[in-house]
């Protein structure tokens, strides 16, 4: 009888199912949308039990739609959207509030109040990360501070926080496990990178209570055990890590210097630096890589809000277009420079800006723009924006010149196409586009024993296909320049 790893890959707009094979190869996927709350302007929310219903519901689909048996599966493994926060009571698991999303940029008039030297100083010494709503920890005060009872409940020892995988975690051992991984809690502002424990300073600044936080753990390790009755069997969960830090393990770029870009919501690159954690000049993140037997691997990270996420406004906002595989025809035979430009600044401007003030624009707009200019000027302000990243690693003197890719959007070739001669660089694309749930999956199948080493994995990644730039430099370098000119256009 075979048997499986199972993923579960908790985003932002789906919670997805994945089996794989011991080979690593995809069996069987099952899908769930989820709604998206947008209260006020610049607030993103998530019901928890949208969250934690469509996470049951593509693990018991998928395995009864491709009749395998829970006894068939030798360990689970969890990804998820990194930084967004729940609260939730310890007794009951009841959550306080809706899921404040990473994307959520209601604590920036909070963040700009406290913005000193001394204490932007403090945040990206301890943590690698700059201050600013994208982190867990402003979210979390926002909860203690703004929900009736929650900081009188935190205070007594009530309360858990979690970002996704934890509150995952808790609900699959019903209420046993109270953990997540090194990766997922190296984004929440809180946690000190170098120490590899929650930072009791930093803790205070926020007004935190320690008694809140998840016991944090190596990213492939024994989490708990998921219950029986969830999905027939007991299944031990031995893998986690945040979406990022999981398409990187899943890209196999395990030697410092390799980097990866990931085409999801939003679009991250992040480069290995090894057992150093750099400090960037250049506004970009440092964070855990992944954590194996106590030893952290760390990486830089560029973070950008929308990349997917552009292409979803432009069909469920604009109706431009049914689907997004529509794109690619939309957009064949369009030239590069056809005077459109799309800043998807929704939600601000991640890095290297870190503007939450900014918001989005169409310019450059005439009476011959249409359809197929707004989706082209859409997919490549993807591009642009990892060119962003691009800039600011090379001022570091990290410079990126091949780049493993993964998510949706690379199924795309002329986005791929694009990106690579707007970087100036190789881009390849693995045979498996999966690799955010492949890198749990191979977290998981470490710990079970299913795969010796990283050695093993890193041979098991094979190229689909490369793609090589052939656009002239000046040409490079005027497009870039009008992005550039764009950007200035919407920084508040």
């Amino acid at each position: 009888m075979s048997k499986y790893i199972l993923s579960i890959d908790q985003g932002t707009t789906s919670s997805r199912a994945i089996l794989f094979t011991e080979k690593g190869l995809v069996f069987a996927v099952a899908q769930a949308e989820f709604q998206q709350h947008f209260p006020q302007d610049g607030w993103v929310e998530h019901n928890p039990n949208d969250i934690w219903e469509s996470v049951v519901d593509v693990c018991k689909r998928v395995l009864k739609d491709n009749d395998v048996s829970a006894s068939q599966i030798i360990a689970i493994g969890v990804t998820n959207q990194r930084e967004t926060t729940l609260v939730w009571d310890r007794k009951t698991g009841q959550t306080l509030y809706n899921a404040i999303v990473w994307q959520d940029r209601r604590t920036a008039g909070y963040c700009e109040s406290i913005t000193t030297e001394q204490t932007s100083e403090l945040i990206n010494s301890r943590t690698g990360l700059l201050l600013d709503p994208y982190f867990s920890a402003t979210k979390i005060k926002w909860i203690l501070d703004n929900v009736e009872g929650a900081r009188e409940q935190a205070n007594k020892g009530e309360l858990a926080f979690g970002t996704v995988d934890s509150f995952i975690l808790w609900h699959l051992t019903q209420g046993e496990v109270h953990r997540t991984d090194a990766t997922n809690a190296s984004r929440t502002m809180i946690f000190n990178i170098h120490t590899q424990e929650w930072d009791e300073e930093l803790l205070s600044l926020f007004d935190i209570p320690h008694s809140m936080l998840p016991e944090v753990m190596d990213s492939s390790c024994e989490f708990g055990i998921c219950a029986p009755d969830i999905l027939g069997a007991p299944i031990p969960i031995l893998g986690v890590a945040g979406d990022q830090q999981a398409a990187l393990f899943g890209q196999a770029c395990f030697k410092e210097g390799m980097a990866k870009s990931t085409y999801g919501t939003g679009c991250f690159l992040m480069l290995n630096t090894g057992d150093k954690a750099l400090k960037s000049k250049n506004k970009l993140l440092t964070t855990v890589a992944y954590r194996l037997n106590g030893k952290p691997t760390y990486a830089i990270e560029g973070s950008i809000f929308m990349a997917g996420a552009t292409i979803q406004w432009i069909r469920d906002g604009l109706k431009l277009i049914e689907c997004a595989s529509e794109t690619e025809s939309i957009v064949e035979g369009m030239p590069f420079d056809h005077g459109v430009m799309l800043v998807p600044a929704f939600t601000g401007l991640g890095a290297p800006y870190w503007d939450p003030n900014a918001r989005g624009a169409i310019l450059g707009l005439t009476r011959d723009s249409g359809i197929k200019e707004i989706v082209t000027a859409g997919l490549q302000s993807v591009c642009y924006q990892t060119k962003d990243l691009q800039k600011a690693m090379e001022n570091d003197g990290l410079r990126p010149t091949k780049l493993r890719v993964d998510g949706g959007m690379v199924a795309n070739n002329w986005v791929l196409s694009f990106l690579s001669n707007i970087l100036g660089a190789e881009v390849d694309r693995p045979q498996i586009i999966e690799t955010t749930a492949l890198g749990v999956a191979y977290l998981a199948g470490l710990q079970a024993g299913v795969y010796s080493s990283i050695e093993e994995l890193a041979d098991m990644w094979h190229c689909d296909r490369k793609f090589e730039p052939n656009m002239p430099a000046e040409q490079r370098n005027e497009l870039y320049n009008q992005w550039l000119a764009a950007i200035k256009k919407v920084q508040s």
